[in-house]
Protein backbone atom coordinates (compact mmCIF):
# COMPACT_ATOMS: atom_id res chain seq x y z
CA UNK A 1 0.00 0.00 0.00
CA UNK A 2 1.50 3.00 -1.16
CA UNK A 3 0.69 5.96 1.42
CA UNK A 4 1.78 9.07 1.26
CA UNK A 5 2.82 10.13 5.00
CA UNK A 6 3.69 14.15 4.61
CA UNK A 7 0.13 14.70 2.86
CA UNK A 8 -1.54 13.04 5.41
CA UNK A 9 0.19 15.04 8.22
CA UNK A 10 -0.29 17.85 6.56
CA UNK A 11 -3.88 17.05 6.60
CA UNK A 12 -3.87 17.16 10.11
CA UNK A 13 -1.14 20.11 10.64
CA UNK A 14 -3.55 22.41 12.26
CA UNK A 15 -5.17 20.15 14.82
CA UNK A 16 -1.75 18.67 15.44
CA UNK A 17 -0.40 22.04 16.41
CA UNK A 18 -4.31 22.74 18.66
CA UNK A 19 -2.57 19.90 20.51
CA UNK A 20 0.41 20.90 21.34
CA UNK A 21 -0.22 24.11 21.65
CA UNK A 22 -2.56 23.22 24.65
CA UNK A 23 0.52 20.57 26.11
CA UNK A 24 3.25 23.21 25.86
CA UNK A 25 1.21 25.96 28.14
CA UNK A 26 1.09 23.43 31.05
CA UNK A 27 4.10 23.83 33.25
CA UNK A 28 5.02 20.60 33.63
CA UNK A 29 8.18 20.38 35.75
CA UNK A 30 8.34 18.26 38.73
CA UNK A 31 7.36 19.84 42.12
CA UNK A 32 8.05 17.81 44.98
CA UNK A 33 6.70 20.31 47.42
CA UNK A 34 3.26 20.16 45.46
CA UNK A 35 3.04 16.73 45.18
CA UNK A 36 0.70 14.45 46.70
CA UNK A 37 -0.59 10.76 46.45
CA UNK A 38 -2.74 11.36 43.33
CA UNK A 39 -0.23 13.72 41.58
CA UNK A 40 2.95 11.81 42.90
CA UNK A 41 5.33 14.84 40.95
CA UNK A 42 3.29 17.78 41.52
CA UNK A 43 0.00 19.17 39.80
CA UNK A 44 1.90 19.97 36.43
CA UNK A 45 3.10 16.43 35.10
CA UNK A 46 -0.44 14.81 35.98
CA UNK A 47 -1.92 17.84 34.07
CA UNK A 48 -0.40 17.19 31.04
CA UNK A 49 -0.44 13.61 31.26
CA UNK A 50 -4.09 13.67 31.44
CA UNK A 51 -4.20 16.14 28.55
CA UNK A 52 -1.78 13.54 26.09
CA UNK A 53 -4.24 10.97 27.89
CA UNK A 54 -7.28 12.83 26.48
CA UNK A 55 -6.26 13.39 22.94
CA UNK A 56 -6.24 9.27 23.04
CA UNK A 57 -10.10 9.12 24.04
CA UNK A 58 -11.06 12.18 22.56
CA UNK A 59 -9.97 10.13 19.17
CA UNK A 60 -10.94 6.59 20.30
CA UNK A 61 -7.81 4.86 20.98
CA UNK A 62 -8.03 2.74 24.27
CA UNK A 63 -5.92 4.36 27.13
CA UNK A 64 -5.08 3.50 30.92
CA UNK A 65 -3.78 5.60 33.58
CA UNK A 66 -1.36 4.39 36.03
CA UNK A 67 -2.39 6.25 39.04
CA UNK A 68 -1.17 9.24 37.29
CA UNK A 69 2.31 8.21 37.01
CA UNK A 70 2.75 7.51 33.47
CA UNK A 71 -0.74 6.04 30.87
CA UNK A 72 -0.61 4.70 27.76
CA UNK A 73 -2.76 4.60 24.21
CA UNK A 74 -3.25 1.62 22.46
CA UNK A 75 -3.61 0.71 18.52
CA UNK A 76 -4.26 -2.88 17.45
CA UNK A 77 -3.88 -6.41 18.61
CA UNK A 78 -1.38 -8.80 18.34
CA UNK A 79 1.41 -11.08 19.58
CA UNK A 80 3.89 -8.80 20.31
CA UNK A 81 3.61 -4.96 21.45
CA UNK A 82 5.46 -2.33 19.82
CA UNK A 83 6.57 0.06 21.90
CA UNK A 84 7.15 4.29 21.93
CA UNK A 85 8.14 6.48 24.79
CA UNK A 86 7.38 9.63 24.92
CA UNK A 87 7.20 12.32 28.42
CA UNK A 88 5.46 15.01 29.41
CA UNK A 89 7.42 16.32 32.11
CA UNK A 90 10.18 19.50 31.29
CA UNK A 91 13.47 20.62 33.06
CA UNK A 92 12.52 23.58 35.25
CA UNK A 93 12.23 27.16 32.74
CA UNK A 94 15.48 28.83 34.70
CA UNK A 95 15.96 32.76 33.15
CA UNK A 96 17.13 33.71 30.29
CA UNK A 97 14.02 33.28 28.03
CA UNK A 98 13.12 36.11 25.45
CA UNK A 99 9.48 34.63 25.33
CA UNK A 100 7.04 33.37 27.93
CA UNK A 101 8.29 29.48 28.27
CA UNK A 102 4.71 28.50 28.81
CA UNK A 103 2.95 30.66 26.38
CA UNK A 104 4.39 28.90 23.13
CA UNK A 105 5.01 30.94 19.75
CA UNK A 106 5.84 30.51 16.69
CA UNK A 107 9.19 32.90 15.19
CA UNK A 108 10.58 32.51 12.03
CA UNK A 109 9.01 28.81 11.71
CA UNK A 110 10.41 28.33 14.93
CA UNK A 111 7.58 26.71 18.05
CA UNK A 112 9.19 28.26 21.01
CA UNK A 113 8.30 26.60 24.60
CA UNK A 114 9.77 24.78 27.17
CA UNK A 115 9.27 21.58 25.94
CA UNK A 116 8.62 22.13 22.88
CA UNK A 117 11.65 19.87 21.41
CA UNK A 118 11.70 17.68 25.08
CA UNK A 119 9.35 16.03 24.81
CA UNK A 120 6.02 17.35 23.93
CA UNK A 121 7.00 18.36 20.28
CA UNK A 122 8.20 14.74 19.27
CA UNK A 123 5.41 12.96 21.68
CA UNK A 124 2.71 14.76 19.79
CA UNK A 125 4.25 13.91 16.10
CA UNK A 126 4.31 10.29 17.39
CA UNK A 127 0.88 10.74 18.69
CA UNK A 128 -0.66 12.13 15.34
CA UNK A 129 1.61 9.35 13.30
CA UNK A 130 -0.35 6.66 15.40
CA UNK A 131 -3.60 8.83 14.08
CA UNK A 132 -3.15 8.40 10.82
CA UNK A 133 -2.73 4.79 11.12
CA UNK A 134 -5.79 4.79 12.58
CA UNK A 135 -7.94 7.17 10.63
CA UNK A 136 -6.60 5.03 7.57
CA UNK A 137 -7.67 1.47 9.17
CA UNK A 138 -4.14 0.15 8.13
CA UNK A 139 -4.11 -3.76 8.48
CA UNK A 140 -1.49 -4.01 11.87
CA UNK A 141 -0.03 -7.71 12.97
CA UNK A 142 1.11 -6.17 16.20
CA UNK A 143 0.19 -3.77 19.11
CA UNK A 144 1.33 -0.61 18.94
CA UNK A 145 1.54 1.22 22.88
CA UNK A 146 2.60 4.72 23.12
CA UNK A 147 3.69 4.98 27.12
CA UNK A 148 3.68 8.44 28.30
CA UNK A 149 5.57 9.19 31.33
CA UNK A 150 5.92 12.01 33.66
CA UNK A 151 9.46 12.04 35.43
CA UNK A 152 11.81 11.10 32.44
CA UNK A 153 13.82 14.47 33.53
CA UNK A 154 14.51 13.57 37.24
CA UNK A 155 14.23 10.17 38.73
CA UNK A 156 12.40 7.49 36.23
CA UNK A 157 10.19 6.64 39.27
CA UNK A 158 7.27 7.44 36.24
CA UNK A 159 8.79 4.15 34.37
CA UNK A 160 9.32 2.07 37.77
CA UNK A 161 5.54 2.08 39.06
CA UNK A 162 4.34 1.57 35.44
CA UNK A 163 6.16 -1.44 35.12
CA UNK A 164 4.94 -2.63 38.35
CA UNK A 165 1.82 -3.77 36.55
CA UNK A 166 2.53 -3.35 33.09
CA UNK A 167 4.04 -5.76 30.62
CA UNK A 168 6.93 -4.60 29.00
CA UNK A 169 6.79 -4.05 24.86
CA UNK A 170 8.73 -6.20 22.98
CA UNK A 171 10.61 -3.34 21.11
CA UNK A 172 10.55 0.01 20.40
CA UNK A 173 11.94 3.49 20.43
CA UNK A 174 11.67 6.89 21.50
CA UNK A 175 10.78 9.95 20.34
CA UNK A 176 13.10 11.92 22.07
CA UNK A 177 16.52 12.51 20.51
CA UNK A 178 17.92 12.33 16.61
CA UNK A 179 17.66 10.98 14.23
CA UNK A 180 19.25 9.26 11.93
CA UNK A 181 18.73 6.76 14.65
CA UNK A 182 20.42 6.77 18.61
CA UNK A 183 20.84 2.45 18.94
CA UNK A 184 23.32 3.71 21.69
CA UNK A 185 23.27 5.21 25.46
CA UNK A 186 26.09 5.64 27.78
CA UNK A 187 25.64 4.60 31.43
CA UNK A 188 23.76 7.43 33.49
CA UNK A 189 24.93 7.79 37.54
CA UNK A 190 25.44 10.79 40.05
CA UNK A 191 27.67 11.34 42.26
CA UNK A 192 26.78 13.41 46.07
CA UNK A 193 29.67 15.18 47.59
CA UNK A 194 28.58 16.31 51.12
CA UNK A 195 29.89 19.34 53.31
CA UNK A 196 30.07 20.54 56.91
CA UNK A 197 28.56 24.08 56.82
CA UNK A 198 31.13 25.63 58.76
CA UNK A 199 33.50 28.94 58.31
CA UNK A 200 37.27 29.01 59.89
CA UNK A 201 38.68 31.80 57.67
CA UNK A 202 38.77 35.59 57.46
CA UNK A 203 35.70 35.29 54.57
CA UNK A 204 32.58 33.21 55.16
CA UNK A 205 30.74 32.12 52.88
CA UNK A 206 27.25 32.41 54.68
CA UNK A 207 25.12 31.16 51.59
CA UNK A 208 26.21 29.48 47.91
CA UNK A 209 23.47 28.05 45.24
CA UNK A 210 23.38 27.33 41.81
CA UNK A 211 22.31 24.04 39.68
CA UNK A 212 18.00 23.49 38.87
CA UNK A 213 18.99 19.67 38.08
CA UNK A 214 21.74 17.32 38.05
CA UNK A 215 21.45 16.77 34.69
CA UNK A 216 21.35 20.52 33.59
CA UNK A 217 24.67 22.90 33.67
CA UNK A 218 24.03 25.68 36.18
CA UNK A 219 22.86 28.57 34.15
CA UNK A 220 23.91 31.23 37.30
CA UNK A 221 24.82 31.26 40.76
CA UNK A 222 24.54 33.28 43.86
CA UNK A 223 26.80 33.71 46.59
CA UNK A 224 26.54 35.77 50.08
CA UNK A 225 30.13 36.10 51.64
CA UNK A 226 31.24 38.20 54.23
CA UNK A 227 34.71 39.94 54.51
CA UNK A 228 36.76 40.92 57.17
CA UNK A 229 36.11 44.40 56.80
CA UNK A 230 33.84 47.25 54.45
CA UNK A 231 36.85 48.01 52.41
CA UNK A 232 37.67 43.82 51.96
CA UNK A 233 34.01 43.88 50.52
CA UNK A 234 34.85 46.85 48.57
CA UNK A 235 38.06 45.49 46.90
CA UNK A 236 36.32 41.62 46.81
CA UNK A 237 33.91 43.83 44.37
CA UNK A 238 36.44 45.21 42.38
CA UNK A 239 38.10 41.59 41.62
CA UNK A 240 34.92 40.04 40.60
CA UNK A 241 34.43 43.07 38.35
CA UNK A 242 37.91 42.14 37.07
CA UNK A 243 37.43 38.48 37.05
CA UNK A 244 33.75 38.25 34.48
CA UNK A 245 35.69 40.86 32.21
CA UNK A 246 38.80 38.68 32.08
CA UNK A 247 36.32 35.59 31.66
CA UNK A 248 33.48 37.17 29.14
CA UNK A 249 31.58 36.64 31.88
CA UNK A 250 28.83 38.92 33.37
CA UNK A 251 27.68 39.48 36.99
CA UNK A 252 26.15 41.19 39.60
CA UNK A 253 26.93 42.83 42.80
CA UNK A 254 25.67 44.31 45.77
CA UNK A 255 27.70 45.38 49.37
CA UNK A 256 25.93 46.09 52.25
CA UNK A 257 28.73 47.23 54.77
CA UNK A 258 31.12 44.05 54.29
CA UNK A 259 28.57 41.60 52.96
CA UNK A 260 29.12 41.42 49.63
CA UNK A 261 26.21 39.35 47.03
CA UNK A 262 27.18 38.47 43.73
CA UNK A 263 25.97 36.54 41.30
CA UNK A 264 27.40 35.26 38.10
CA UNK A 265 25.86 34.64 34.76
CA UNK A 266 26.70 31.36 32.47
CA UNK A 267 25.18 29.39 29.94
CA UNK A 268 22.96 26.29 30.67
CA UNK A 269 22.90 23.09 28.61
CA UNK A 270 22.03 19.65 28.86
CA UNK A 271 24.14 17.65 31.28
CA UNK A 272 24.83 15.35 28.80
CA UNK A 273 27.04 17.93 26.77
CA UNK A 274 28.39 19.90 29.31
CA UNK A 275 30.95 21.56 26.87
CA UNK A 276 28.33 22.99 25.61
CA UNK A 277 27.18 25.27 28.60
CA UNK A 278 29.31 27.80 30.46
CA UNK A 279 28.78 26.30 34.42
CA UNK A 280 28.06 29.48 36.37
CA UNK A 281 28.37 27.52 39.78
CA UNK A 282 32.34 26.61 38.87
CA UNK A 283 33.22 29.53 37.83
CA UNK A 284 31.91 31.55 40.87
CA UNK A 285 33.58 29.15 43.24
CA UNK A 286 36.89 29.09 41.24
CA UNK A 287 36.80 32.99 42.24
CA UNK A 288 36.29 32.82 45.64
CA UNK A 289 38.72 29.97 46.47
CA UNK A 290 41.59 32.43 45.91
CA UNK A 291 40.12 34.02 49.10
CA UNK A 292 40.71 33.10 52.95
CA UNK A 293 38.06 30.83 53.35
CA UNK A 294 38.50 27.43 56.22
CA UNK A 295 36.87 24.22 56.82
CA UNK A 296 34.03 23.48 54.93
CA UNK A 297 33.42 26.36 53.00
CA UNK A 298 36.86 26.20 51.72
CA UNK A 299 36.65 22.39 50.71
CA UNK A 300 33.26 22.88 49.05
CA UNK A 301 35.09 25.74 46.87
CA UNK A 302 38.42 24.28 46.08
CA UNK A 303 36.83 20.81 44.64
CA UNK A 304 34.00 23.11 42.96
CA UNK A 305 36.47 25.62 41.86
CA UNK A 306 39.50 23.76 40.99
CA UNK A 307 39.42 19.89 40.91
CA UNK A 308 35.86 20.11 39.00
CA UNK A 309 36.02 23.43 37.13
CA UNK A 310 35.98 23.28 33.51
CA UNK A 311 37.24 19.75 33.26
CA UNK A 312 34.26 17.49 31.47
CA UNK A 313 35.93 14.39 31.10
CA UNK A 314 37.07 14.00 34.88
CA UNK A 315 40.71 14.32 33.93
CA UNK A 316 41.49 16.01 37.19
CA UNK A 317 39.75 13.28 39.44
CA UNK A 318 41.66 10.58 37.67
CA UNK A 319 37.52 9.34 36.73
CA UNK A 320 38.13 9.96 32.83
CA UNK A 321 37.79 6.89 30.61
CA UNK A 322 37.59 6.73 27.00
CA UNK A 323 35.80 3.56 24.85
CA UNK A 324 36.35 3.18 21.10
CA UNK A 325 32.77 2.59 19.94
CA UNK A 326 30.75 4.75 22.65
CA UNK A 327 33.84 7.43 23.32
CA UNK A 328 34.60 9.61 26.24
CA UNK A 329 33.20 9.65 30.09
CA UNK A 330 31.95 13.40 30.30
CA UNK A 331 30.92 15.07 33.95
CA UNK A 332 28.42 17.66 34.52
CA UNK A 333 28.77 19.62 38.06
CA UNK A 334 24.90 19.63 37.80
CA UNK A 335 23.93 21.41 41.92
CA UNK A 336 25.97 23.37 44.37
CA UNK A 337 24.26 23.99 47.54
CA UNK A 338 26.41 25.39 50.56
CA UNK A 339 24.83 27.05 53.33
CA UNK A 340 26.70 28.37 56.72
CA UNK A 341 25.58 26.68 59.61
CA UNK A 342 23.19 23.99 57.79
CA UNK A 343 23.79 20.42 57.15
CA UNK A 344 22.37 20.53 53.43
CA UNK A 345 25.43 21.24 51.81
CA UNK A 346 26.56 19.39 48.63
CA UNK A 347 28.14 19.06 45.15
CA UNK A 348 26.12 17.15 42.63
CA UNK A 349 28.05 15.70 39.59
CA UNK A 350 26.62 13.57 36.80
CA UNK A 351 28.51 11.99 34.90
CA UNK A 352 27.39 9.63 31.30
CA UNK A 353 29.97 6.90 30.98
CA UNK A 354 30.81 4.26 28.36
CA UNK A 355 31.21 0.95 28.10
CA UNK A 356 34.54 -0.54 30.14
CA UNK A 357 34.40 1.10 32.97
CA UNK A 358 31.12 1.15 35.77
CA UNK A 359 29.99 3.59 38.26
CA UNK A 360 31.76 2.14 40.90
CA UNK A 361 34.93 2.75 39.41
CA UNK A 362 33.86 6.22 39.07
CA UNK A 363 32.74 7.02 42.93
CA UNK A 364 36.46 5.13 43.98
CA UNK A 365 38.49 7.41 41.62
CA UNK A 366 36.54 10.63 43.16
CA UNK A 367 36.95 9.59 46.55
CA UNK A 368 40.61 9.29 46.25
CA UNK A 369 40.96 12.80 44.28
CA UNK A 370 38.64 14.53 46.88
CA UNK A 371 40.34 12.46 50.17
CA UNK A 372 38.72 13.83 53.58
CA UNK A 373 37.37 16.90 52.38
CA UNK A 374 33.93 15.13 51.31
CA UNK A 375 32.34 11.40 51.76
CA UNK A 376 31.23 10.64 47.95
CA UNK A 377 28.25 8.51 47.80
CA UNK A 378 26.84 7.24 44.40
CA UNK A 379 22.80 8.11 43.58
CA UNK A 380 19.70 5.71 43.40
CA UNK A 381 19.48 5.89 39.75
CA UNK A 382 22.49 4.14 37.89
CA UNK A 383 21.77 3.21 34.70
CA UNK A 384 24.59 0.97 32.93
CA UNK A 385 25.53 1.74 29.23
CA UNK A 386 23.15 0.21 26.92
CA UNK A 387 23.33 -0.92 23.12
CA UNK A 388 21.13 -2.30 20.19
CA UNK A 389 23.58 -3.64 17.37
CA UNK A 390 23.13 -1.89 13.60
CA UNK A 391 21.86 -5.71 12.45
CA UNK A 392 19.03 -5.15 14.77
CA UNK A 393 15.68 -5.61 12.62
CA UNK A 394 14.67 -2.84 14.83
CA UNK A 395 17.18 -0.68 13.71
CA UNK A 396 17.88 -1.37 10.00
CA UNK A 397 14.30 -0.87 9.46
CA UNK A 398 14.08 2.90 11.11
CA UNK A 399 17.05 3.79 9.04
CA UNK A 400 15.45 2.46 5.80
CA UNK A 401 12.15 4.85 6.63
CA UNK A 402 14.47 7.69 7.43
CA UNK A 403 16.68 7.50 4.55
CA UNK A 404 13.20 6.97 2.58
CA UNK A 405 12.26 10.29 3.97
CA UNK A 406 15.24 12.37 3.52
CA UNK A 407 17.09 10.88 1.12
CA UNK A 408 20.44 10.87 3.64
CA UNK A 409 22.28 7.79 4.54
CA UNK A 410 21.48 6.75 7.79
CA UNK A 411 24.19 5.74 10.46
CA UNK A 412 24.31 4.76 13.96
CA UNK A 413 24.66 7.26 17.00
CA UNK A 414 25.42 6.99 20.58
CA UNK A 415 24.78 9.69 23.33
CA UNK A 416 25.37 10.92 26.25
CA UNK A 417 21.88 11.62 27.17
CA UNK A 418 19.22 9.22 28.64
CA UNK A 419 16.48 8.32 26.87
CA UNK A 420 13.20 5.92 27.70
CA UNK A 421 14.50 3.51 24.59
CA UNK A 422 16.74 1.83 27.08
CA UNK A 423 13.81 0.69 28.75
CA UNK A 424 13.82 -2.36 26.81
CA UNK A 425 16.50 -4.34 25.34
CA UNK A 426 15.80 -3.71 22.37
CA UNK A 427 14.83 -0.01 22.39
CA UNK A 428 16.30 2.63 20.90
CA UNK A 429 15.85 6.47 20.21
CA UNK A 430 14.44 7.78 17.15
CA UNK A 431 14.09 11.66 15.83
CA UNK A 432 12.53 13.60 16.30
CA UNK A 433 15.96 16.18 15.76
CA UNK A 434 17.24 16.13 11.91
CA UNK A 435 21.33 16.41 11.68
CA UNK A 436 22.22 19.53 12.02
CA UNK A 437 19.87 21.07 14.42
CA UNK A 438 20.58 23.87 17.01
CA UNK A 439 20.77 21.91 20.26
CA UNK A 440 18.20 23.94 22.96
CA UNK A 441 17.49 21.58 25.27
CA UNK A 442 17.22 22.32 29.00
CA UNK A 443 17.98 25.97 27.91
CA UNK A 444 16.20 29.18 27.83
CA UNK A 445 14.67 29.93 24.32
CA UNK A 446 14.16 26.07 23.87
CA UNK A 447 12.88 25.53 20.25
CA UNK A 448 11.54 22.96 17.65
CA UNK A 449 11.22 24.32 13.73
CA UNK A 450 7.14 23.38 13.03
CA UNK A 451 8.70 21.77 9.39
CA UNK A 452 10.63 19.19 11.71
CA UNK A 453 8.11 18.57 13.61
CA UNK A 454 5.65 17.48 10.84
CA UNK A 455 8.29 15.93 8.94
CA UNK A 456 8.92 13.44 12.03
CA UNK A 457 5.06 12.35 12.21
CA UNK A 458 5.45 11.46 8.55
CA UNK A 459 8.33 9.56 9.29
CA UNK A 460 7.15 8.19 12.77
CA UNK A 461 3.91 6.85 11.08
CA UNK A 462 5.65 5.05 8.16
CA UNK A 463 8.57 3.51 10.43
CA UNK A 464 5.30 2.45 12.93
CA UNK A 465 3.11 0.81 9.98
CA UNK A 466 6.33 -1.02 8.70
CA UNK A 467 7.69 -2.28 12.24
CA UNK A 468 3.59 -3.21 13.30
CA UNK A 469 2.14 -4.30 9.61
Amino acid sequence: MNIDWEKEVALRKEAMMKDLFELLKINSERDDDAATPDAPFGPGPKEALLKMLSYGERDGFQTKNVDNYAGHIDLGEGAETLGMFGHMDVVPAGSGWKTDPYQPVIKDGKLYARGSSDDKGPAIAAYYAMKIIKDLKLPLSKKIRFVIGTDEESGWGDMEHYFKTEKAPDFGFSPDAEFPIINGEKGNVSAFLRFSGTNGGAYSLVSFAAGLRENMVPESAKAVVKAPSEDAAKELVKEFDHYLAENKLTGTTDVNGNTVTMELKGKAAHGASPQLGINGGTYLAHFLMTKDFGEGAKDFLELAGDLFHDDYRAEKSGAAFKDPKMGELTMNVGILRFGSGSSDNELVLNFRYPQGTTSDKIIDHLQKAVGSRSKVSKGERDMPPHYVPQDDPLVKTLLDVYEKHTGQKGYEQIIGGGTYGRLLKRGVAYGAQFPGYEDTMHQANEYMKVDDILKSAAIYGDALYQLAK
